[in-house]
């Protein structure tokens, strides 16, 4: 049956945009490169008319420069054509791989989501605010402990007429401490004089004949 129908080619794969994109470019810089050596034949064909007098000779390169010529207009149609060709597969390909992107987004907040709703099962609230009630009722147990251990004992009960007596009188007491005419009297007093009689001359107390006299029987 094979050699009777034959066999069937294989299907090669999918075109592929950046592929063809690929192919488009590189025909667009090949025609580029003709368009440029048609430009470089053009300026020979214009510095031979500028040298050459009115006659069929320059007629005859002026054929040869307009044919030269409409092949450069013709190449560059192409040219744009392919540069139009290759911007629409461009935007085309951005939009496809835009696309993909935005469902792979997707598909990963389809998957948040589930996890969040997983973890959402696992979180009771009311074990939440009867956790919270337990620790408050923690807390004021530790507060009346605290308290508890805290108070005093064993300490004599007095009457609070008897401490508020005390109290006044301790004031009594704390102003008379507070009485500063003793300080009045030691502004009163003379005041000692500074420093001690000298001679002018030799800054020596001068000393007299009969305390010389007293000096020495004393000694004796």
């Amino acid at each position: 049956m094979n050699r009777i129908f034959g066999r069937g080619k294989p299907k090669g794969p999918p075109p592929n945009l950046t592929d063809c994109i690929g192919n488009v470019d590189s025909r667009a810089e090949s025609i580029d490169k003709k368009v440029a050596r048609l430009d470089a034949e053009l300026v020979k064909y214009r510095d031979q008319m500028k040298k050459m007098r009115d006659g069929p000779s320059k007629n005859m390169v002026k054929q040869k420069a307009l044919r030269v010529l409409k092949q450069k207009r013709m190449y560059e149609g192409q040219r744009d054509n392919l540069a139009q060709q290759s911007f629409n597969m461009e935007q085309t390909n951005y939009t496809i791989q835009t696309l993909k992107d935005t469902k792979t987004t997707v598909d990963a907040m389809k998957i948040g989501a589930k996890e969040m709703k997983k973890a959402y099962k696992n979180v009771k609230i009311d074990k939440i605010e009867d956790l919270h009630d337990q620790l408050e009722d923690m807390m004021e147990d530790a507060n009346e402990i605290q308290e508890a251990m805290g108070r005093s004992y064993g300490t004599p009960e007095i009457d609070d007429d008897d401490l508020e007596a005390e109290l006044d009188a301790l004031g009594d007491e704390l102003l008379m401490d507070e009485d500063s005419s003793y300080l009045d009297e030691a502004n009163t007093a003379p005041s000692i004089p500074e420093g001690v009689p000298s001679d002018r001359a030799t800054n020596r107390v001068p000393v007299t004949h009969t305390d010389q006299c007293f000096v020495i029987k004393t000694l004796d």
